[in-house]
């Protein structure tokens, strides 16, 4: 069993892991954790490093109870979804393949989401689909504490990867160089169906 947590159109580090497995499993019975890209991911813009962060709902008034990221609710008061498919599409319209992904990626910003994961796993179903993954999925119905292919400290935006990335062409690369272990979304669009060789 490979375990990994859903992640917001997770960083490359995550899928060069999930491109490995031909079953993965989502934990969803564990605590929402703050700064973590559960809700989170970075793409490269005019300026350099750009986050898009969804905002969510805390937990009630007066519980002192943790909430559990499955249980964690989609903040759809502020208009983060028109926010983020703007930035996208400044950062990447001039890419060479962000026009032949455009079409199945507007869903997921045109949906409204009650729970975090849902969305989190539509990101995931729509790059399964755009890099045709043979991969299945199923979901913990308790938390792991332990397991052999363990993958869920990938989702902490403050664990530096391991892995050393190899260069491609990014967008504004010529002015702020390569920046490492951005959004799967940077790598896709700019490598199209190229991506699964550079994960691997």
């Amino acid at each position: 069993m490979a375990l990994f947590i859903p992640t917001y159109f997770s960083p490359i580090n995550q899928y060069s892991e999930i491109i490995k497995e031909t079953d993965i499993v989502f934990e969803m019975e564990d605590n929402f954790q703050k700064q973590s890209y559960r809700n989170r991911c970075y793409i490269y813009n005019s300026n350099g490093k750009q986050l898009l962060n969804i905002p969510v709902k805390n937990k009630l008034k007066g519980s002192t109870k943790r909430k559990q990221t499955k249980d964690m609710l989609v903040e759809n008061d502020f208009p983060w979804q028109d926010q983020h498919l703007k930035s996208l599409q400044s950062s990447y319209r001039t890419s060479p393949f962000y026009e032949f992904y455009e079409d199945d990626l507007l869903p997921i910003f045109k949906k409204k989401y009650t729970y975090l994961q849902d969305l989190n796993i539509d990101t995931f179903l729509f790059i399964k689909d755009a890099l045709q993954l043979d991969v299945n999925y199923s979901k913990t119905n308790e938390y792991v504490v332990e397991t052999k292919n363990d993958f869920r400290d990938l989702s902490n935006a403050k664990t530096n990867p391991t892995r050393n990335f190899d260069r491609y062409i990014q967008m504004f690369d010529e002015k702020y160089g390569f920046i490492p272990n951005l959004s799967i979304l940077d790598l896709l669009f700019m490598e199209g169906p190229n991506t699964i060789s550079y994960l691997l």
